[in-house]
């Protein structure tokens, strides 16, 4: 089973300002000659870490990692305003562009997965190749299974410590009753709301009960990031128009792509990965037997690495 490759620093970092006020933290790492590959962190408001540079052979790709609007070291943190899918997709390009880029492998898991897959659909011209992880198409079954009505029937323990943080007589739509309190004026409420709400994440998203996945959730830097940039885009069905991803499939023709999603993943169930592979059976996709959510987990791991690397083969050998 491969493991990710030993960690590396980046040789560039730098802050890329966009629509005002928002500046990106973006860096790279591995070989400035390399194959350029995007990373796209999950969330949205999850951040990039420095793991995430570690599913690249370093001699082989030009790493880039960004933090999106509001996420990780990106300014001002946990800021609603002008963040959208649209513009996310626009940052990319301006990215792009600023690093001299002409086309790239696009790598994104979770929300990363619909960004990369959103951003594909709009430049396919501009994509080497896709590695996506954890599927998540964003329609309303796939953001109520987490948030309202499926998750709770696997991890009721975990669900109870979620909801105690609202009155009972909001229950019936915990969307728009953390929304609230994320976006409201009461800091202790709030708080309190972006704890719950990243806490049940962490917890869900291995397959085995993880203290650092869990306590990286639970970071309040974190927690108030992804809480309220996720509650600020799931109630906004994240921008974009039902069912959109497979609706657009057809414009991931050509594009070599692999899936891969844990069998047990809790926070984006798999039928999700199921149903774009089914409509998009040129994509590899990889059921991972033993695995969750997180990238971290050791089969999810070995199959991004194997992904990559079949990756920068396929690109360097002669067509």
């Amino acid at each position: 089973m491969k493991k990710a490759f030993p960690a590396i620093r980046p040789y560039h970092s730098r802050s890329l300002a966009v629509t005002a006020p928002h500046i990106l933290h973006v860096e790279e790492s591995g070989n400035p000659e390399g194959i350029p590959v995007l990373f796209v962190h999950g969330g949205p408001g999850g951040g990039a870490n420095p793991t995430d540079r570690c599913f690249f052979d370093p001699e082989k790709y030009r790493i880039i990692l960004f933090d999106q609007r509001g996420a990780g070291q990106s300014t001002p943190h946990a800021l609603l305003e002008g963040n959208n899918t649209a513009a996310l997709i626009a940052d990319i390009e301006v990215i792009r562009k600023a690093l001299n880029v002409k086309r790239w492998v696009v790598f994104g898991g979770s929300w990363g997965s619909t960004l990369s897959l959103v951003y594909a659909q709009a430049f396919p011209e501009l994509v080497l190749g896709l590695v996506l992880r954890g599927i998540f198409l964003c329609r309303d079954e796939d953001i109520s299974w987490f948030y309202q009505d499926g998750v709770k029937h696997v991890f009721p323990d975990y669900w109870k410590h979620f909801i105690n943080v609202i009155p009972e007589a909001e229950h019936h739509n915990l969307l728009s009753a953390f929304y609230r309190r994320l976006t409201g004026d009461n800091e202790l409420e709030q708080m309190a709301a972006a704890k719950a709400w990243s806490l049940l994440e962490g917890r869900c998203a291995t397959l085995h009960p993880n203290e650092d996945v869990v306590g990286h959730f639970a970071h309040p830097h974190m927690a108030m990031a992804i809480a309220r940039i996720e509650a600020h885009y799931f109630i906004n069905k994240a921008f974009l128009e039902p069912n959109q991803i497979i609706n657009n499939v057809d414009k991931l023709r050509g594009i070599p792509a692999t899936i891969v999603h844990g069998r047990y993943d809790m926070v984006c169930p798999v039928n999700q990965a199921f149903a774009l592979s089914e409509a998009w059976p040129e994509a590899q996709l990889d059921i991972i037997a033993d695995a969750g959510h997180s990238s971290s987990e050791p089969g999810i791991t070995d199959a991004l690495i194997r992904a990559t690397e079949r990756l920068a083969h396929h690109l360097h050998s002669p067509e």
